[in-house]
């Protein structure tokens, strides 16, 4: 074989090779700092919807407990009712029984007396209206308390149902939060965002909004923790919720019953103390003033002050 056919096929071999070992060495790259910035910015939008989700059934949770609370506290008196009225019929079943059933009502019919007929048959009518009275009232309270049993059994059920949510939910925000930190230790050195103390101000603000406008400004630095609403830590249904529990207003623990929570105003009509929402209600954060919002961003990052078009706004609410 001459000199230049080998040296073809040599030439040829290697570039095969080269095709051929060029894919794994591309997967085998490490993403770019900018890459992983999008990826930790997907990830913790796709968790916060996750943990508003979890907060949610949480709130559900917590409304089914108070109203089995009131169910059980009406079953009660039902019962006592109930066997009260049970005890009225057996003794007018009793009565029945000793007297041959319409004794009474014959004695009452048979001539002799000083009562008229009219008198008698009026007697004899009201007697009827009494039984009648104390039968329909042992009904009407037997109905009430099957009644508020099925109630309590059916809100007991989606307790129990919710539980099983909450802690699939639970699981999954876990493993979901593994690997968000993950990639915050590959891009920035660690998973979480060291705790700071606020050095800002709170503006001097009159009124419930101002307590908590000063209490969310008390929160900077503090830790994004997820389903929590302080001291030490929040997300950010927590956070504007604490705000203004500290002002003796009550809030639901969720982005979206927030939303309905509160009332509807105009962008223009912003005070400090408003609440701002997001597109899709998964992120909720509080008015400050000057175009600044206070909020818990997101897993690993803390409670900051920043520009409120931080993503597309949904709306604006104030608490009423």
């Amino acid at each position: 074989m001459s000199s230049l056919r080998i040296l073809l096929r040599a030439l040829a071999v290697a570039g095969l090779s080269a095709a051929l070992l060029a894919p794994a060495s591309v997967a085998r790259a490490e993403p770019t700092p900018a890459e992983l910035t999008k990826q930790i910015e997907k990830s913790s939008t796709e968790l916060e919807r996750i943990v508003e989700s979890y907060n949610k059934l949480n709130e559900g949770i917590k409304a089914n407990k108070a109203a089995a609370a009131m169910l059980q506290a009406k079953i009660g008196p039902l019962q006592a009712q109930a066997e009260r009225s049970q005890a009225d019929v057996g003794l007018l079943a009793v009565t029945a029984y000793k007297t041959g059933g319409m004794r009474t009502a014959r004695a009452l019919l048979e001539p002799g007396g000083s009562a008229t007929l009219p008198e008698r048959l009026g007697a004899l009518d009201q007697l009827s209206r009494q039984r009648q009275a104390t039968i329909n009232g042992f009904t009407e309270s037997q109905r009430q308390l099957i009644d508020q049993k099925t109630r309590l059994d059916a809100t007991l059920a989606r307790q129990a149902a919710q539980a099983k949510q909450l802690a699939a939910g639970k699981k999954k925000i876990e493993a979901d939060l593994a690997k968000l930190y993950q990639l915050r230790r590959q891009a920035y050195g660690r998973a979480t965002e060291a705790p700071t103390r606020s050095t800002s101000s709170a503006p001097n603000i009159s009124g419930s909004a101002g307590v908590a406008v000063r209490y969310a400004y008390g929160a900077i630095g503090k830790p994004y923790v997820y389903g929590a609403d302080g001291p030490d830590g929040y997300d950010c249904s927590g956070l504007t919720l604490a705000a203004w529990r500290a002002a003796g207003k009550s809030l639901p623990h969720n982005a979206a019953m927030q939303w309905d929570a509160t009332a509807r105003i105009s962008r223009s009509s912003l005070q400090p103390g408003d609440l701002v929402f997001y597109d899709g209600l998964g992120h909720v954060s509080l008015y400050v003033g000057g175009g600044q919002i206070i909020d818990a961003p997101s897993a690993g990052r803390n409670v900051l002050k920043r520009d409120m078009n931080i993503m597309p706004i949904q709306g604006y609410g104030r608490v009423r």
